[in-house]
């Protein structure tokens, strides 16, 4: 292959950080160039390591990049507000995936100078006196986990960054060659994740720390990626060019069996993690940082400092927590009124720093497909309930509005009732919807003896759809107002889960590894069923709802289940998390999944389905290079594109 000119970062970090001895908490201070001698001291190797740590908020919650994980999947498609960002993203008609338009640029721009960082660990941390193994092993893990992300999304990428494959680079250089997907693998991120298996501890170094089981997560969902990749059913093509073969001669089913080793040796030998006892309970904002999340992004409401961006106010940018304001419709846009006939209408539901609410932008919202058919049992399965706002309630009070406050049908409604209620099925009676936006001003109908507005699974559009409760905000510190709507998240973006040990297990053997007694792909994947039929609280009801239905959950589980069966349960257990662009283009099933969706249009009272089609072509299962690399870069850049963006 030709050498390249290319220009990439050193171990320049936007934000590198030191450890306080003896604590669990995570410093900053920043720093702009890291150098080898800085490495070579006890202060170094902390700082650089806590830098990997803040190194994740320049990528999970970065709104941009959440779109490219999601927009253009079975999950998700474009809103009314939607700019070309998100439209080229579904590949729809209404734009195409360039390499200035896929903001993927946002994961490698942060990567590779978090790769160079933990090289420059790995090399010298060795020579400090009180170094551990277990910490060395940390910037292991960072560095596969930068490599996996990046393999997945762009194919071979380079592993020499200018001083030798793998090695910290202290010069900025223009040249360079991408490294095939299998050297990627075997040279790069398998070896550090065996290894940081090996070192890490049970528990973590700090909260929220890198541990032995997260880093078997990671080795085992890398293993059964490689896997697919070796096996590639549907012949798409990657780049550099390169056979699907394994340079040490293993074979896919190789492969297969090893995640699924690895995965059920880490749902064994859990140490502090688990799952929780609901699906409610993993994603109720009062409950972050619970013991089924192995690796998360992390924000804080009590420091700007610490948190890494302002309290009050954000412009949706890298490190701040504004993912899930794509996929929040304006509520605000609401209307009840002070009298029955409507003469004087209030805005009812105010914009609040609510796990329900929050901050709307309308980019992103979930197709009729999710709700209907992902999402079909919403009685049994409590993961529906935990994953959306369907009730949107009344908190004009907060805002100085007195009572009374008139809603659907002249009803007269109260604080904390429901304004509008995204129906879970299609009602026996028929929905008087209105032309435009009625009464609701958002083109919501009305039922008979009903004061709240409604709208059916099929009615739900571009413009006005159930919201993303699962990563809604949450502050402690809004007291009885609104508290600060326009800041972004203070929730940590949860990136690694407990629970996708049982997913990648059970995918492993759906491919044929052999299981162990107890754990086929079934049992596997009704553990997690099981759990999702037990009820601790109905979010959208707003009441208790202490109830088990763990049996049906189970019972319903087909005999034999397949590849589509388990992506259709990873939807239903991670929806909205930026997991299913990954999983479809690992399994090559985007095609298939999401070439068509059914959604409502643009417009206030419009409730009428349209199908669109998506061209999805072999090409678009790699993203293309950032144009912003290609700048800086030198000699035939054709030949360092992915191919169908040249």
């Amino acid at each position: 292959m030709k050498r390249i000119y290319l220009k990439i970062g050193i171990g320049t970090m936007l934000m590198a950080v030191f450890l306080v001895s003896c604590s669990d908490i995570l410093d900053e201070q920043p720093r702009s160039i890291y150098e080898p001698s800085f490495f070579q001291t006890e202060e170094g190797v902390y700082g650089g390591l806590t830098s990997m740590y803040a190194h994740l908020r320049y990528i999970y919650g970065q709104s941009y990049y959440y779109n490219t994980t999601e927009t253009g999947t079975d999950e998700a498609t474009y809103a009314q507000s939607a700019d070309a960002n998100f439209k080229d993203m579904d590949i729809s008609g209404v734009g195409s995936i360039t390499s200035t338009s896929s903001r993927t640029d946002v994961l490698w721009g942060a990567a590779f100078p978090n790769i160079n960082t933990a090289s420059g660990i790995i090399q010298n941390a060795e020579e400090v006196d009180g170094i551990s193994e277990a910490l060395i092993g940390e910037a292991r893990f960072f560095r596969a986990f930068d490599y996996f992300k990046l393999v997945q999304t762009f194919g071979g990428v380079p592993l020499d960054l200018g001083a030798g494959e793998l090695a910290f680079n202290t010069n900025p250089v223009r040249v360079s060659t991408r490294n095939t997907v299998p050297e990627v693998y075997t040279r790069g991120i398998f070896p550090d994740l065996i290894i940081a298996v090996n070192d890490l501890p049970d528990v973590g170094r700090v909260t929220g720390g890198a541990t032995k089981t997260l880093a078997r997560l990671y080795l085992a969902k890398a293993y059964l990626t490689y896997g697919w990749w070796l096996q590639n059913p549907n012949n798409i093509p990657t780049y550099p060019e390169s056979p699907n073969t394994d340079p040490d001669g293993h074979d896919a089913q190789y492969y297969f069996q090893q995640a699924y080793d690895v995965a059920a040796t880490a749902i064994d030998n859990p140490g502090p993690f688990g799952l929780q006892q609901t699906y409610y309970d993993v994603n109720v904002a009062e409950n972050d940082r619970n013991n089924e999340i192995l690796l998360y992004a992390d924000h804080t409401e009590t420091s700007e400092f610490y948190n890494a961006s302002s309290l009050t106010y954000s412009n949706n940018a890298a490190p701040d927590n504004a993912a899930v304001w794509m996929m929040t419709w304006n509520y605000t846009n609401l209307r009840s009124a002070t009298s029955p006939d409507f003469s004087n209408v209030i805005s009812s539901v105010q914009r609040e720093a609510d796990q329900h609410l929050g901050r709307p932008w309308i980019r992103m919202t979930p197709t009729i497909n999710v709700i209907e058919n992902t999402f079909a049992d919403k009685n049994n399965d409590s993961r529906y309930d935990g994953t959306f706002t369907t009730v949107y309630r009344a908190n004009y009070d907060k805002a100085g509005i007195s009572d009374p406050v008139y809603n659907a049908n002249g009803m007269e409604v109260s604080p904390g009732d429901a304004i509008l209620t995204f129906l879970d099925e299609e009602p026996d009676t028929a929905i008087n919807y209105p032309d435009g936006g009625g009464d609701s001003n958002v083109g919501a109908g009305v039922l008979p003896g009903r004061s709240d507005f409604v709208i059916a699974p099929s009615g739900i559009s571009r413009i006005v759809y159930p919201g993303l409760w699962k990563l809604g905000v949450y502050r402690t510190d809004s007291g009885d107002g609104l508290g600060q709507p326009n800041a972004a998240s203070t929730r940590p973006f949860n990136i690694a889960k407990f629970s996708e040990l049982y997913f990648v297990a059970a995918e492993a053997a759906v491919k044929g590894a052999s299981t162990q007694a107890g754990k086929s792909a079934r049992e596997l994947i009704n553990v997690i069923r099981g759990r999702a039929g037990k009820w601790r609280y109905d979010n959208n009801a707003n009441i208790p709802r202490m109830e088990d239905n763990s049996a049906a959950m189970v019972a319903a589980t087909p005999a034999a289940i397949d590849i589509n069966y388990i992506l259709a349960e990873r939807s239903r257990e991670f929806y909205g998390e930026g997991y299913r662009w990954f999983d479809l283009v690992r399994t090559q099933k985007w095609e298939e999944l999401a070439s068509s969706y059914q959604i409502g249009g643009s417009n206030y009272g419009d409730h009428t389905p349209q199908t669109v089609t998506r061209e999805i072509e072999p090409y678009h299962y790699l993203r293309p290079i950032p144009q912003s690399q290609l700048d800086r870069m030198e000699g035939d850049l054709d030949s360092f594109q992915n191919p169908g963006y040249n």
